[in-house]
């Protein structure tokens, strides 16, 4: 792994810090991630509500809530058309309770991921006419959906877009697309996920009723919890309005009033009255939610969240925890192969991206074998799915390459496609897998070089254990929500001491003992084991560490904290240097 250590600007950060009234390492991190004004800083970390943007700011989002509040008015029924994944399905909830409190009636649409795929469809548009709806409103969906909303348009139904996606070259003929990434939006928050893009439609319908401002602040809090797990589900970056959304929204979470949330915490295993981190959220939360869109249909998960029963919510939740099982055999399953082909044919320096494709390999977990592939060789990866005649699956990426661009510069290879950067779905014959392959392979070794295909890591400043203490470990923890965007700061400690052989646990990670300067840690190591044979006693190594939350540590009365390894390498300094 390839360390990318900061330029050294000591007496900046040593100012800024006592501006900010924060110790060495987290004043480190503000200032080798862009917060270098005090002013700036301050509103990092404190993310307060009144940061966010204005909502009539997004293009056509007059027109949306005209149409709205004219559906709602005239208690025309609204269908909500989603998606199956935690975006899509948290974006469904928190519209359909917004409507329903302004006293309006919406039902909704998610599809089945196996059976109907992504996207909007004509039939289940002809379906909502038959029913005598009057509006669609779609959600984390929709912005390469023109045929579908001209047909709509056709047989009388009104289309609000409500996307994130990139669009194509012509936005389809809604009556209004809400969208931060349509070209002649200019609205300044250009990562918000559908369920934030849902959440300034709420915000802005709120204000349009003229609810009391107190009412209409209590009222959007509700909201950012749900909107905050959608967001830290989509890895979308954690900064700017984002930040806000999620920190905001995860205090929330240490109070629930909804059963089906409750519910799901519960079954998460975590603890009643306890604020969940974006990592929880990302590891323990957002699964289950996906899961029963990856596995079953994820219309269970907006029941979940819409019930009033607590047992029914109960009864929910137990389902989806056990879908989440089923989906985690499922992944294993596909990996597992992957893997061994990758031992019978080893990936080598020529492959520049992979492809990799089974029969009857479960379309649902696919995504996420992809992203496992991805952290195993840092190159782009498709993992895909036969089944009658035809491929389909998803796609990850490493950070310097664009996904979307390949595929676009490959249209005549798909039955159908889409994403963003990072993550896409496809789908092609199966006897165009391997042009596909070479094609792709071509693609990226003409764009990435050998460098980009070592993984990385950026560190955000050089400390001393004699540096970590409770106080100095709080301040750090304060700048989460970490994940995308905002990764868990990274130290180096340099010329660290081994002071004992290190304990194996798990079969996998390793606890180690180092010290420097008289300062010693016991620090976690996870998938170490591998690698027990680089701590002799005695050594001397740099430690790339991280300070995480340790609420099992708190429990046992010890601090509330802990070090995590990331990365060793042989120091040239002493130890203590």
């Amino acid at each position: 792994m390839r360390w990318n250590l900061p330029h050294p600007a000591a007496e900046e950060i040593h100012a800024l810090g006592a501006e900010l009234k924060v110790g060495a390492p987290a004043a480190q991190v503000l200032w080798n991630r862009g917060y270098r004004d005090p002013a700036a800083a301050r509103t990092f970390l404190e993310a307060p509500i009144e940061g966010m943007h204005d909502p009539w700011l997004l293009k056509d989002m007059d027109k949306a809530v005209e149409r709205l509040l004219a559906a709602i008015r005239a208690k025309q029924p609204i269908l909500l058309y989603g998606d199956y994944d935690v975006d899509g399905t948290s974006s469904v909830v928190i519209l359909k309770k917004a409507i329903e409190i302004a006293g309006g009636v919406a039902s909704f649409h998610v599809p089945h991921r196996l059976l109907e795929g992504y996207g909007m469809r004509s039939d289940v548009v002809e379906e909502a006419a038959a029913r005598g709806v009057k509006l669609i409103v779609s959600v984390d969906t929709g912005i390469r959906a023109a045929e579908v909303v001209k047909h709509a348009v056709s047989v009388g139904i009104d289309v609000i877009i409500t996307d994130h996606h990139l669009p194509e070259g012509v936005l389809p003929p809604a009556t209004a697309v809400l969208n931060p990434n349509r070209p002649d939006c200019t609205y300044p928050e250009k990562s918000l996920c559908g369920a934030g893009v849902a959440l300034k439609l709420i915000h802005a319908l709120l204000i349009r009723l003229e609810y009391p401002p107190e009412r209409v602040r209590a009222l959007l809090e509700s909201f950012l919890k749900m909107a905050a797990i959608a967001t830290v589900a989509d890895v979308v970056p954690l900064t700017g309005e984002n930040r806000i959304i999620v920190k905001r929204g995860l205090a929330g979470l240490h109070t629930v009033r909804n059963a089906g949330l409750r519910a799901l915490l519960e079954v998460a295993g975590l603890t009643p009255g306890s604020t969940p981190s974006a990592g929880q959220v990302a590891f323990r939360i957002a699964p289950r939610i996906n899961a029963a869109g990856r596995m079953a249909t994820a219309t269970d998960v907006i029941d979940l969240f819409t019930t009033d029963d607590p047992q029914r919510a109960k009864t929910l939740a137990a389902e989806l925890h056990r879908l989440n099982q089923e989906r985690q055999e499922a992944e294993a399953e596909i990996t597992r192969a992957i893997l061994k082909l990758c031992e019978e044919s080893p990936v080598t320096a020529d492959q520049y991206a992979l492809v990799f494709s089974g029969a009857g390999w479960h379309r649902g977990v696919v995504g996420i074998v992809a992203s496992r592939i991805v952290e195993r060789f840092h190159r782009p990866t498709i993992v895909l799915s036969e089944e009658d005649g035809e491929a389909q699956g998803s796609g990850r990426s490493i950070r310097p390459f664009h996904l979307l661009d390949a595929l676009e510069s490959m249209p005549d290879l798909f039955t159908r496609f889409g994403g963003h950067r990072q993550a896409v779905g496809l789908g092609l014959p199966i006897e165009r897998i391997q042009e596909f392959r070479e094609r792709f392979n071509r693609y990226a070794a003409e764009r990435l070089t050998p460098e980009d295909l070592i993984p990385t890591l950026d560190v955000d400043g050089v400390v001393r254990f004699a540096e970590l203490n409770d106080e100095s470990a709080a301040e750090v923890l304060s700048l989460a929500p970490f994940g995308f965007g905002n990764p868990t700061p990274v130290f180096a400690v340099r010329g660290a001491e081994v002071t004992s052989p290190a304990d194996v646990f798990s079969e996998k990670h390793l606890k180690v003992r180092m010290r420097q300067s008289g300062r010693g840690f016991r620090i976690t190591a996870w998938n170490f084991a591998e690698r027990a044979f680089e701590f002799e006693p005695g050594s001397v190594l740099d430690a790339a560490v991280t300070v995480v939350d340790d609420p099992y540590s708190a429990a046992r009365g010890y601090p509330p904290w802990s070090l995590e390894l990331k990365d060793v390498r042989s120091s040239r300094a002493g130890a203590g240097g």
